[in-house]
C-alpha cells in the first residue's frame, strides 16, 4: 500500500512545553508520554498507546476501568471530564492520596 506511513503509536511532534522522559503532553487532541527529555519547541517522540505509570491528582481515588483525562493546566492525569481531554482509563485502583497511578493511553483522538 503506497499510502501507508507508519502505526501511530509513536509519533514525533512538537513538544508544547519542556518535559522529561515519562512526563506526558498534550499536542492539540493528542496525549502521549515523551520518550526522552526534551525543550520547548523542539521535536520529540510521544508513545500514544501503552500503559504507563503516571502523574495523577493527589486527592483522588481511582477504580479500574474508570475513564482518566489529562489535565494539560495542571500537568497530571485526572478523572474530572471538565475541561481536560480523555486519553484512556485507570488500569488499577488508586488511592487518595496517592501522586502516581497506572494509566492506559488507548491513543484514540476524540
Amino acid at each position: 500500500m503506497k499510502n501507508y506511513i507508519q502505526p501511530g503509536a509513536n509519533l514525533t511532534v512538537v513538544a508544547p512545553y519542556a518535559r522529561v522522559a515519562g512526563e506526558a503532553m498534550l499536542v492539540g487532541a493528542l496525549v502521549g508520554i515523551a520518550q526522552e527529555a526534551v525543550a520547548q519547541g523542539d521535536e520529540v517522540v510521544m508513545v500514544r498507546t501503552g500503559v504507563f505509570e503516571v502523574a495523577k491528582t493527589s486527592a483522588q481515588a481511582w477504580t479500574a476501568g474508570a475513564p482518566i483525562y489529562w489535565d494539560d493546566t495542571a500537568k497530571v492525569f485526572t478523572t474530572v471530564a471538565t475541561d481536560n481531554t480523555l486519553c484512556g482509563a485507570a488500569v488499577a485502583s488508586a488511592e487518595n492520596p496517592s501522586s502516581t497511578g497506572t494509566v492506559l493511553l488507548d491513543g484514540a483522538i476524540r
